[in-house]
């Protein structure tokens, strides 16, 4: 009941209701910044672009950007092995991208409409899921409150609480607990996300694991990897990965240094948002930089200092060819990003102080001596250049980090156990349809 809500709830839901109306203000804005789709605005509102599968149980599931929906890929697979039909749902365009090329057509993606009730209720009147999934912790109070209304069951997977969040929620312990009680089931990737899911009023906490640890190492176009191959056979690659604003300045700085030391030195950035490429390549040419834009279907050159690869997609390429990898996002305050898929493809692991989005992998991982951190500027250079300089330092890098790995993996498989209740009782519905 709505009068049974803590007043922030009520309060948030009222205000949402009277903001619907402006939703196509927010979506003009948000399309001049690059962050709709002008084809699909309407989903933002719950209005569906595909009719729902007549007939057949459907599960939802639902992860914020790129790194939920690639976490959740095997686990959508084996799904779809179960001949079960799905819901993919994110916020971002890049997700949407990502989520087209990942996966085959009746895998079926919907923008997450905004959360304001009449979007939501639109959205659930259509889709009508029997099973919802949500990924890590993108929790929209509307959303949540008005599918268990409906009664669907609702599973937190791959459940993450960062210190950060679980500090801001602990102060609002009425609201937070509100909403984790709605999910049926919590599957936490760690013991400390754990204890803190159940700090904040989750019901039924279970430790899972990490499906990120269990992601498949991303593909790679044979014919491209060996053009590239080709052309850089004579060069010491390093990469830098899903970097952000404040980290190419720091990247150029490494490069100048360390390209009089290692005189075949090729750098290459890849963007975390690739439409920066552009801007990244005036920023290192205005520094007397050689470049190269990967956009521009060029390739790297013998005179090419720094490569800049932006494009969507091609991280699989990038990590085969380089013995180091830095992982972006770390040495400004962003949070990091996922070290897993470099590590699988042999890459010795560097990375800044910033890493509390993976604050669990990390620490397992370097503190196995599987990834290296940098504490400033200074010391990136630093070990960069031991890294790039010292194959058997390379080698105990990327060999204690492969073995951590290894030893962490096993997430699917404890999901999937999870949640067998649950699919036992979409197949029995199943049967029913058919029979």
């Amino acid at each position: 009941m709505a009068s049974d809500l803590p007043i922030t709830l009520r309060l948030y839901r009222r205000i949402s209701r009277l903001a619907a109306p402006f939703a196509g203000i927010v979506t003009s804005h948000r399309l001049k910044r690059g962050k709709e789709d002008p084809e699909r605005l309407h989903e933002r509102c719950g209005i569906p672009s595909v009719e729902r599968p007549l007939g057949e149980p459907l599960v939802w599931i639902h992860g914020a950007s790129v790194g939920e929906i690639l976490a959740a890929g095997e686990l959508i697979e084996r799904l779809r092995a179960l001949h079960i039909r799905i819901l993919l749902t994110s916020g971002t365009v890049t997700s949407a991208a990502i989520a087209a090329r990942r996966f085959p057509p009746d895998i079926i993606h919907q923008y997450i409409p905004f959360d304001s009730p009449p979007f939501v209720e639109q959205f659930l009147d259509h889709w009508q899921p029997d099973l919802a999934l949500f990924i890590e912790s993108d929790l929209w109070p509307n959303l949540l409150l008005m599918s268990a209304d409906r009664r669907i069951p609702m599973v937190l997977i791959n459940g993450r609480m960062s210190q950060r969040s679980f500090r801001r929620w602990s102060r609002a312990y009425g609201t937070i607990s509100t909403l984790l009680s709605c999910f049926d089931l919590c599957l936490a990737q760690s013991d400390i996300d754990a204890e803190r899911f159940a700090a904040l009023g989750s019901p039924n906490v279970v430790i899972s694991g990490n499906l990120k640890l269990d992601v498949k190492a991303p593909p790679a176009d044979p014919t491209k990897l060996e053009r590239l191959r080709q052309v850089t056979q004579r060069r010491t690659i390093f990469v830098a990965a899903s970097t952000h604003p404040g980290e190419e300045e720091i990247i150029l700085d490494a490069h100048r240094r360390l390209a009089g030391r290692i005189p075949s030195l090729l750098t290459v950035i890849v963007p975390r948002h690739p439409q920066r490429g552009p801007a990244i390549a005036r920023l290192l040419a205005g520094a007397g930089m050689q470049v190269s834009l990967r956009s521009k279907t060029d390739l790297p050159s013998a005179n090419t200092d720094i490569y800049v690869a932006d494009t969507m997609g091609e991280l699989g390429l990038f990590y085969r060819l380089a013995p180091v990898v830095f992982m972006g996002g770390s040495l400004v305050e962003h949070g990091g990003q996922n070290p897993i898929e470099a590590i699988k493809l042999g890459a010795a692991v560097l990375h800044g102080p910033h890493v509390f989005n993976f604050g669990e992998i990390y620490g397992e991982i370097g503190g196995s001596g599987g990834a290296l951190q940098a504490d400033n500027d200074e010391h990136f250079v630093k070990l960069l250049g031991h890294l790039l300089s010292n194959p058997a330092a390379r080698s105990r890098v990327s060999g204690a980090g492969a073995s951590v790995v290894n030893r962490l993996g096993g997430a699917l498989d404890r999901t999937l156990a999870a949640l067998e209740p649950y699919l036992l009782q979409l197949r029995l519905e199943r049967a029913s349809v058919d029979a």
